[in-house]
């Protein structure tokens, strides 16, 4: 809860001790909220989340070992009602995207003012998130472009009959075995078979079965 009896618990995680304190000096003095710790890298971080349960952690991207993704990943399988604020100087897609889809829930640059930064802890600590003007648009952008069309499998591609031989062809049937179990003639097994290889891209009759059992289509 926020308020000066329960103040909001930090825990600051950055490689760059100069930030930690500054961070630690600031935050320090504003109304409700108490660095409890600070962490160099993300091994420390875990550690220091298990040792004193931050409502809130600034956490940075890139440190050395275990980086903000990663940490962040873990730190919320272990607490998942902690909130990560990313805290950084990085806006590319490549380390902006990861972190989101790990959990985190804010996400602001260095650049930040310190009233900035604490008004998004205390947002935090009431389940409102905060993202950086240029975040959010980036986020808006990505959602706006149209969807991949789906891959289709090359299984999705056979019609009934041709799974019904498959699946036989994957019990190690024989071509007349199939046509008995399936009341048709030879010369429409071998027409499907066929048309199961090219398909599936296999060459025999091996391939087949073993494409049919890696995508769960065997019994």
């Amino acid at each position: 809860m926020e308020s000066i009896d329960q103040p909001i618990k930090v825990l600051l995680v950055d490689d760059h001790e100069m930030v930690r304190i500054g961070l630690a000096a600031v935050l320090n003095t504003e109304d409700g909220i108490e660095v409890v710790g600070e962490a160099s890298n993300g091994m420390e971080g875990i550690r220091l989340a298990q040792a004193y349960h931050p409502d809130v952690v600034l956490m940075d991207l890139v440190m050395d070992g275990m980086d903000g993704v990663e940490t962040t990943a873990k730190l919320l399988e272990l607490y998942p009602d902690c909130k990560v604020i990313v805290l950084t100087s990085y806006l590319d897609d490549s380390k902006m995207y990861p972190v989101i889809e790990a959990g985190a829930f804010s996400y602001l640059l260095k650049t930040s003012r310190a009233n900035e930064i604490a008004d998004a802890i205390r947002a935090a600590s009431r389940g409102q998130s905060v993202l950086e003007s240029q975040v959010a648009a980036k986020m808006m952008n990505r959602f706006r472009q149209p969807k991949a069309e789906r891959v289709v499998p090359p299984h999705e591609q056979l019609t009934e009959r041709e799974m019904d031989v498959l699946l036989r062809v994957s019990k190690g049937m024989s071509n007349q075995e199939i046509a008995d179990d399936l009341f048709i003639g030879i010369k429409t097994v071998k027409f499907h078979v066929t048309n199961i290889f090219a398909k599936l891209g296999v060459d025999d009759r091996t391939q087949a079965a073993i494409y049919a059992h890696k995508h769960g289509l065997a019994e």
